[in-house]
């Protein structure tokens, strides 16, 4: 079995213009994030709708951005 590898080509962060584990890490930190904020968001949008969305919202908006952009590779 294969680990799966993100890439990002065309960046001018290094010298080799691609990275690779940046966004796989941030990936790999994304589900893992994900796996614990979407089924706690779903519970919070029954009560409180813009709370909800903004749970679920986090690993997206947050986590991998932060993640892949903090590994110049």
């Amino acid at each position: 079995m294969a680990f799966p590898a993100c890439a990002e080509c065309g960046t001018r962060r290094n010298p080799c213009r691609c990275r690779v584990v940046g966004p796989t890490l941030g990936f790999v930190a994304f589900v893992a994030a994900a796996a614990v904020e979407w089924p706690l968001g779903a519970v919070v949008y029954i009560f409180r709708h813009h709370k909800g969305r903004r749970i679920m919202a986090h690993p997206a908006t947050v986590v991998y951005p932060s993640v892949s952009s903090a590994i110049p590779l």
